[in-house]
């Protein structure tokens, strides 16, 4: 996949727990855990939001796009 999540990183930044982060931002702890390790193929823009809310930090801090390269490129 070409978008890489660094939500990992920001929370540790912030020194914020799972269990903290999924209280305040009101979602589920296992569902958040599956966002943190990448295990997600989509997230809402309302829980994007939220997260960048309680976290204060923008989109790009936690979402990053990695080019893959083409077979054309390889």
């Amino acid at each position: 996949m070409a978008i890489i999540l660094r939500l990992d990183r920001v929370m540790a930044d912030r020194k914020i727990t799972l269990n903290e982060l999924s209280a305040k931002v009101g979602i589920s702890t296992v569902n958040l855990s599956n966002l943190k390790t990448g295990k997600v193929k989509a997230i809402r823009f309302s829980t994007l939001d939220a997260v960048c809310d309680v976290l204060d930090c923008q989109p790009g801090d936690i979402l990053e796009y990695q080019r893959v390269p083409t077979a054309i490129e390889r």
